[in-house]
Parts: C-alpha cells; sequence; structure tokens
C-alpha cells in the first residue's frame, strides 16, 4: 500500500502518525513545496517579536520522522490525475497512490492595488516570509498594516517589537468586528493605542507609492497620504484548491469532504485549512484555519486511509491567542456577519465562530478581563474570555459537552451577574456529580 500525502502543515504529519499507528509496512512518501517541512505555523508571530529563536518552530526531531518512516519529496505537485491514481511532481515525474491526502492548506489573500509587488510589501504566510520581514524592519522606521483577524495583530505586534512606528488601518468602524463585539474590540485597540499604534478608522489603501523599487509610501482612498517604509498585509486566507479542480474535486469554498474527511473520490482524502468539513453546530460545512482541528482532521484521515473506516467528529471551534498583549480565549459561535477587513476566513479562525445564534449575551468585566458568554435555551453556545483565563477551561467544556445550564440561566442573565461565580459553581457542581 503506498499513502501520499500532499502538504507539509500539521495536518500531513498527523496524518503520517496515525497511518503509522495502524499500518507499520506500508509506504508513506510526503510531497511538499516548503523547504523548511514541518513547523509551527503559530510560531511565526513569536519569532517576529523575537520571543523564540527559528530552532523552537521545529517541534520533531529527526529520531521523531525515522520512528514514522517516511519519504519526503521536496517538490511541485502539478497535477492529480484521479482515473490514473497518479501525481505529477514539478511537471514531469509520475508517482502513483493507492491512497491519497491533500492537505495543501491555504495562502494569504494577495493584495491588489498598484504598487502591491514593490520591495517592502510583506505578509505572514510561511517562514520565510517571517525572516523576510526580519531583514526589512528597522528600527525608527514607518510600517503601515492592513488587514484584520489575528494575523493583523501579530504583524502589528511583531513590527512594534523591532522598534517600527506603526500605522494599522482598518476599513470599517472597529477591529475584528464579525468576531468581537464592540467592547472587545475597544479594548484591543485601547491596548494598541497606549503601545503606540496609530489606529485608522474608515480608512482604505488605494496604492502603494514606491521610490524606485521601493516602498516610500501609500495613499489611502479619501486621498491622504502616509509615508512608510513597510506595508505589511493580512487581508485572509484562501484554501489552495486549485489542484482538486483540476482532478474534478468537489468544491465550494474548500474541498467538500464527508464524515470520513473522503472527498467524492473515495481514494482521496483532505483534511486541514484546505477541508470544508460538515459543522455539527450550524449544519454547514465550514472552514476552519485552527492548529488543532487540522490535527484532529489529519489523524481521522489517517486512520481512515488505513483502513479504519472512524467518523471525523468536529469539535466546537477553541482558539487561545494574543490580541495587543491580552491573551484570549474564543469559543464556539460568539459573532456575526462580515468584516470588511478580511477576504473570507483569517488564519487562526473559524467560520463557526462568524454564527450568532438566536442567544442572549450575557458578559462581566472591563478593561483586561472581560468574559462575553452566548447563553441559548438548555446550553451555552459560545463565550469569548479576555485576560484572566480561569474561565476558559470550564467554559469549553460546558460548550463543547452541551452541558444543560438550565439550573444556573437565570443568575446569568441576571443584571450586574457574577459571571465567573456562577460559572465556577455549576462547573463544581458538575465535576462532583460526575
Amino acid at each position: 500500500m503506498r499513502y501520499v500525502i500532499i502538504g507539509t502543515g500539521a495536518a500531513g504529519i498527523a496524518s503520517i502518525e496515525s497511518i503509522r499507528s495502524v499500518d507499520k509496512r506500508g509506504e508513506i512518501i510526503m510531497v511538499g513545496e516548503d523547504p523548511h517541512g514541518f513547523y509551527s505555523r503559530p510560531g511565526l508571530a513569536y519569532l517576529l517579536t523575537g520571543e523564540i529563536p527559528d530552532k523552537s518552530l521545529f517541534p520533531k526531531t529527526s529520531d521523531d520522522y525515522a520512528l514514522l518512516n517516511f519519504k519526503y519529496q521536496n517538490a511541485h505537485v502539478t497535477k492529480i490525475d484521479s482515473a490514473q491514481k497518479t501525481l505529477l511532481l514539478d511537471g514531469k515525474t509520475p508517482l502513483s497512490y493507492d491512497k491519497l491526502l491533500i492537505a495543501t492548506g491555504a495562502f494569504a489573500a494577495p493584495l491588489t492595488v498598484p504598487g502591491a509587488a514593490l520591495q517592502g510589501v510583506v505578509k505572514l504566510d510561511h517562514l520565510e516570509d517571517a525572516r523576510y520581514i526580519l531583514k526589512q524592519a528597522k528600527r525608527g522606521k514607518t510600517a503601515v498594516v492592513v488587514g484584520g483577524g489575528i494575523t493583523a495583530l501579530e504583524l502589528t505586534e511583531g513590527l512594534l517589537a523591532r522598534g517600527m512606528n506603526v500605522h494599522y488601518l482598518l476599513r470599517g468602524e472597529r477591529y475584528w468586528s464579525n468576531v468581537l463585539d464592540e467592547h472587545e474590540s475597544r479594548i484591543v485597540e485601547a491596548r494598541l493605542q497606549v503601545e503606540g499604534v496609530t489606529l485608522h478608522f474608515h480608512s482604505e489603501l488605494k496604492e502603494i507609492i514606491g521610490k524606485g523599487s521601493k516602498v516610500s509610501g501609500v495613499r489611502l482612498q479619501d486621498g491622504n497620504i502616509l509615508k512608510c517604509d513597510l506595508v505589511a498585509y493580512a487581508i485572509g486566507i484562501k484554501p489552495r484548491i486549485e489542484l482538486a479542480r483540476e482532478a474534478g474535486l468537489t468544491l465550494d469554498r474548500g474541498i467538500l469532504v464527508n464524515e470520513f474527511l473522503q472527498t467524492n473520490f473515495p481514494d482521496i482524502y483532505a483534511a486541514g485549512d484546505v477541508a470544508q468539513v460538515y459543522d455539527p453546530m450550524t449544519g454547514y460545512s465550514v472552514l476552519d484555519s485552527l492548529w488543532s482541528p487540522a490535527r484532529d482532521q489529519g489523524r481521522i484521515a489517517g486512520l481512515n486511509m488505513a483502513g479504519q473506516n472512524k467518523p471525523y467528529i468536529k469539535s466546537v471551534p477553541f482558539n487561545v491567542t494574543r490580541l495587543a498583549g491580552l491573551t484570549t480565549t474564543i469559543i464556539g459561535a460568539v459573532g456575526h456577519g462580515h468584516d470588511d477587513d478580511i477576504v473570507g476566513i483569517a488564519r487562526g479562525d473559524s467560520e463557526t465562530w462568524r454564527e450568532l445564534p438566536d442567544a442572549i449575551v450575557a458578559q462581566s468585566g472591563f478593561d483586561t478581563n472581560h468574559v462575553r458568554i452566548i447563553v441559548g435555551e438548555k446550553n451555552l453556545l459560545g463565550a469569548v474570555v479576555m485576560g484572566d483565563q480561569t474561565l476558559s477551561t470550564p467554559l469549553q467544556k460546558i460548550i463543547a459537552r452541551k452541558l444543560d445550564i438550565t439550573s444556573m440561566r437565570d443568575q446569568l442573565l441576571t443584571k450586574d451577574a457574577k459571571i465567573a461565580d456562577v460559572v465556577v459553581d455549576f462547573w463544581s457542581k458538575h465535576l462532583a456529580a460526575a
């Protein structure tokens, strides 16, 4: 049996670990274009700020890889022939497969304004991007950041840490408006301003101005010009689906898969950022760009490729991130609508978060410690926890397990409720009864 995995990210590595747990002898070949192989994409933010060195991005040793016993080919897959069950590498070398996993991930949505190809226009998609940013970021120089979501903040804070003066352009009236509520957006914005970031609301990039081949400034839609030496953008990501499209796989925004992560070709699977999986919480097939679901999907896909017939049960989306230096946990359905700063989905994001069900919001806390809970009839549907993380684990489990919250619902919705006390008391009683 020959298993071929396209992609070197979290989903691809997890699939190899799963295949090996079942099939000790089958041939496994991973094909990828990134010269660095598998590393922690979320860790790039900490590389930018100088909190970790390059080597910390690589969680596996050569001994770990030896135990998994697979071949790695640094190549570009130019075609999938689903009828012949072969790939074409670099336009010339055929590679046959018995089972194939497409774990090609997603790429940064491109900036399409005039001047986007100038030297000093940067994104944060992979390790080479981060290294290029570190070369371009000069203390005392000025940067403009464009976009929304987590990556735009990672760029902002990374450039600040490198001593740059940072201007952050937001097309709307607040930060990450389809996931955070107004109070949460304002907490993040206030912290950025304290750190020295200049925020520009209702500001849209019209063109990037160059001097020779290098960035020298930006012109906004209102005609204003900001002089700068670097432009960083994070306007969303797009799943890498071109190979799948040409191979005749069924697509929507990503590759559509069934509960076993199979595509419409039973020997071809998809996992990670490129896969669009069914979400029982919303009833839709959604995209996630989160490390944990990518690993879970890769693990289940690998087991199924090795003949285990195990369904993927999508868990409640959960992410612990850092927004303007503030630890923030986002769980379940918390937001709504459209964000002008993001095209589609952003890294570290889940489409499930965008769904705000018919529910009541309970919240408490101000400044750096804040909690917002989405209260359904019998269950908690989502939560945002900023600052103190005492409630993040109990809330994640209460939401994921769909615990009946009838006994505390009225208390949560009482005016000026002490939400933390109510949740901790409920969780303690649940654990005692379990």
